[in-house]
């Protein structure tokens, strides 16, 4: 009997109709035979009543005055609310179900309200369960400290949730339900021709959510790579297999893998190119420049650090305290607003010649300056004015044939 954890996320919960295709999902495993733990998100989007970002408004006209753990026990009402109506939904079709949050599920975390890092996850009563006939419903985002305070577990958290239920329960799969039919080449938004794929590396995937992909955190798939559990990524509102994350090894000796140089695209906006230089001589410019953003809390990216200065990306949302910030240094910033960043990602790209060549000739037969760039074993990236973005992402996916279906 294989043991499969099921994550659906807040579209899969919203409505009616969304819970009958989520209902569809558990019987199919259910009848197979599966012993099945699901892990839920809180229903919704935001502005819908249950979504985390609604209940985040319900405090806001307050000026937000709840400290951190009073604010985790309001967050995790959200899955509170989806679990146990999946129950109800289940119990009616006469499949014993039993909803546990993620500290009665065995979920042990620090006690970093609102970031919470897993540090044990205690199998037990879940083992119980499933043995019993039950289908467990977990709360997703939330785990308990060791003296039972709730905690929840930032962005991504269910997610998080189901990857490392799925490595502590050794489990035999993990299905990440969302609103897409598995991982695109690119954002189809941005990229009319966009295809689904059916396999990446944890790697891959890591990168192309790392840079802007948001069908599943990064931390969720870092947890099932160390563990080898296997993730899909699946349409709740489709039949279809959706697409397999797992190790390159493993892909190889199932057959099914192919030596993709570039496997995908993705991208952010909202990014600003700052640029600081002295051209007086050796200078402390770097640290200076670099230890004001960290003591403010501003993430950078993108960086080029050089004898004279330092060329480095923040977000749009930074860009105000980021330049009062180096103004206040002494220093007169290079500014360049409205930019955005584009990754393009695959696991085949390390040691293979000629991929740059293809970005850069791609770019500017369409008359497209690159601002800056950087790369890594997997990942180019390329910073370029947000104006030219979706004209670049189709020239670059058309160029490395994202578009075609491999053989």
């Amino acid at each position: 009997m294989d043991l499969i954890v099921q994550k659906f996320g807040g579209t899969s919960l919203s409505d009616e109709n969304s819970r009958r295709h989520v209902l569809r999902h558990i019987v199919r495993e259910n009848e197979a035979g599966s012993r099945l733990v699901v892990v839920v998100s809180a229903m919704g989007r935001s502005g819908e009543p249950y979504a985390t970002d609604s209940l985040l408004e319900l405090i806001r006209t307050n000026g937000n005055a709840l400290p951190a753990r009073e604010k985790d026990l309001l967050l995790s009402c959200g899955e509170l609310i989806s679990a146990t109506l999946l129950c109800s939904i289940l119990q009616a079709e006469g499949i014993p179900s039993v909803v546990l949050t993620g500290g009665q599920a065995g979920i042990i975390t620090d006690n970093r309200f609102g970031s919470a890092r897993i540090t044990e996850i205690k199998t037990e009563r879940i083992h119980k369960l499933i043995s019993d006939g039950f289908v467990v419903i977990v709360t997703g985002f939330q785990g308990m400290t060791p003296d039972g305070e709730m905690t929840t577990l930032g962005r991504g958290g269910s997610d998080t949730s189901a990857t490392a239920l799925g490595a502590a329960l050794n489990a035999d799969i993990v299905d990440i339900y969302t609103d897409v039919d598995g991982i695109l080449t690119a954002d189809p938004r941005w990229v009319s021709d966009a295809r689904p794929l059916s396999t990446v590396s944890y790697e891959e995937i890591c990168n192309m959510a790392q840079n802007g992909a948001k069908v599943i955190h990064p931390r969720a798939v870092e947890i099932a790579m160390k563990a080898s559990i296997p993730v899909r990524v699946r349409s709740t509102f489709s039949e279809g297999e959706g697409t397999l994350v797992t190790n390159a090894h493993a892909l190889r000796s199932q057959g099914i893998w192919f030596d993709k140089t570039v496997t995908g695209l993705a991208h952010v906006r909202g990014v600003t190119q700052l640029g600081v230089t002295n051209n007086n001589g050796p200078s402390d410019v770097q640290l200076r420049v670099f230890r004001a953003m960290a003591t403010h809390g501003i993430s950078v990216d993108f960086i080029n650090v050089m004898p004279s200065g330092v060329v480095y990306t923040v977000s749009e949302t930074d860009t105000s305290l980021a330049m009062e910030l180096l103004q206040g240094l002494g220093f007169e910033p290079n500014v360049r607003r409205g930019c955005a960043k584009v990754s393009v990602i695959g696991g085949g790209m390390n040691g293979e010649p000629g991929v740059m060549a293809v970005i850069v000739e791609a770019l500017t037969n369409s008359g497209i300056p690159i601002l800056q760039s950087a790369d890594s074993n997997t990942t180019i990236w390329v910073l370029l004015s947000e104006e030219d973005l979706a004209e670049a992402l189709q020239a670059l996916h058309t160029a490395f044939g994202l578009h075609l279906t491999p053989n």
